[in-house]
């Protein structure tokens, strides 16, 4: 790390970006960046840390700087050119990472689904028992002096994650995703076993998943979930509307009664994979209780505002397994009320390869709406559309314009889903919008 310059990140608004950005000016170092100039619900904190933002621009790159390129970028970007071409240290994200998290005891997050949300709540656990830094895909990063532990997510799109070799990896599932890079399942799988092959420690995984139960490492792999053959099970499981209680065993040592205030049964594995991590780095057990209890939740996951008689809950699910898993806690926290799904698929790539599975998941909502499939930076059209997803939805599959969100209107002392990992949140906006009106006009 080089005190005399300026760290300047090309695409700072990224989730891993900007966490990262805020984890360098933490740590005293210059911090600045570019980006496009549309308002991203990561920008907040670095608004509030007063690192500068700038639009994107080749001016922006001059000598000292140190160049951090954002993975969406190739390198034909105008700004990681003109560094390249100025020879100043460029470094991709994953790799400046895996060189940040030496000299901690570091645990890194993996899985297809559940990374930010189990990133989120062992950074929150640990931090209230010692002193972690942490960088969670939901654009929150902090660095501490002197940290004892370093907590990050573990990307695997493009295989980004073996840039880093972790004491500890929890790994949440391995699924087939990205089928923009990955070749199938069996891909997926390999690029896993390769991360369990760079772990120093110990990996933490999920015992329900055939593919991690495959998995073979130099260190010991301890399984967690709800069954007799897992190292670290949760008994008694009581799920209510204020959340999910369980007692916990390893093996036949009982590790005590837990409370989360979360929802849905992915919610009570994440939150047994953080007490198993804890066990093993001997932290007090009572404290993990009691920090479990404050946690409130990462961005953009299940997060929620009520509005006039609705609940509208936000959520960046954008794959099948991550739609069940999040119509699941809202059925568990509101059991009585309707649960309407508003999805934007995500990628033509994935929407083709995962249809079935997309009309599948959204037939656990009441009613189904479909927007437009979000194209990405590297992939801006295929050959399917929201129609297409839509013949094989059972439970509606009208198509919403972010101008006419008016079908959203019938509906009373409900809850409305949005998911997706796109630009989903602008036709929650622009609902709210209609519905707050409507509220004043009958007030």
């Amino acid at each position: 790390m080089d005190s005399d310059t300026v760290y300047h990140f090309v695409g700072i608004k990224g989730s891993g970006m900007s966490a990262l950005a805020l984890i360098l000016h933490d740590k005293g170092f210059k911090v600045q960046g570019s980006d496009i100039t549309q308002y991203t619900f990561t920008q907040r904190g670095l608004e509030q840390a007063g690192i500068k933002v700038l639009p994107f621009d080749e001016a922006n790159i001059t000598e000292g700087l140190t160049v951090i390129a954002g993975n969406s970028f190739e390198d034909d970007h105008p700004e990681i050119k003109k560094a390249l071409a100025m020879n100043l240290d460029v470094y991709r994200y994953h790799d400046f990472l895996g060189k940040l998290i030496e000299g901690y005891t570091s645990i890194g997050v993996a899985g297809a689904h559940g990374k930010t949300s189990t990133t989120g709540l062992l950074a929150h656990v640990l931090s209230g028992i010692a002193p972690t830094s942490y960088l969670i895909g939901d654009g929150s990063g902090k660095g501490v002096p002197d940290a004892r532990f370093f907590v990050f997510e573990a990307d695997e799109y493009r295989r980004h994650f073996l840039a880093q070799h972790p004491d500890y990896a929890i790994m949440t599932n391995i699924d087939f995703d990205h089928p923009d890079y990955y070749t199938g399942i069996e891909d997926v799988f390999s690029a896993f076993q390769t991360l369990a092959n760079q772990v120093k420690k110990g990996i933490f995984a999920w015992g329900d998943d055939k593919e991690l139960r495959k998995l073979e490492a130099k260190v010991p792999v301890y399984y967690y979930g709800t069954n007799e053959d897992d190292d670290f099970r949760a008994v008694n499981i009581k799920r209510t509307t204020s959340g999910s209680q369980f007692d916990v065993y390893h093996h036949d040592e009982f590790l005590g009664t837990y409370s989360v205030p979360l929802f849905g049964k992915h919610n009570v594995l994440n939150s047994l994979a953080v007490i198993a991590v804890s066990y093993f780095e001997d932290v007090d057990l009572n404290e993990i209780k009691k920090e479990l209890l404050s946690f409130k939740g990462v961005k953009r996951r299940f997060t929620e505002r009520k509005l006039a008689d609705m609940t509208i809950i936000d959520d960046y699910a954008h794959h099948p397994s991550e739609i069940n898993a999040t119509l699941d806690a809202a059925r568990q926290k509101y059991p009585d009320k309707q649960v309407i799904a508003v999805f934007q698929p995500h990628t033509f790539s994935r929407t083709i390869a995962l249809m079935d599975d997309f009309a599948k998941s959204l037939s656990m909502a009441d009613k189904v709406y479909l927007t437009d499939i979000f194209s990405s930076a590297r992939e801006t059209k295929g050959a399917v559309s929201s129609a297409d997803l839509a013949k094989k939805i059972t439970k509606g599959g009208e198509i919403l314009k972010v101008d006419n969100m008016s079908p959203l209107l019938d509906y009373h002392d409900a809850v409305v889903v949005f998911m997706g990992a796109g630009d989903v949140q602008k036709y929650e906006r622009a609902y709210e919008d209609l519905l707050s009106h409507l509220s004043l006009k009958n007030n």
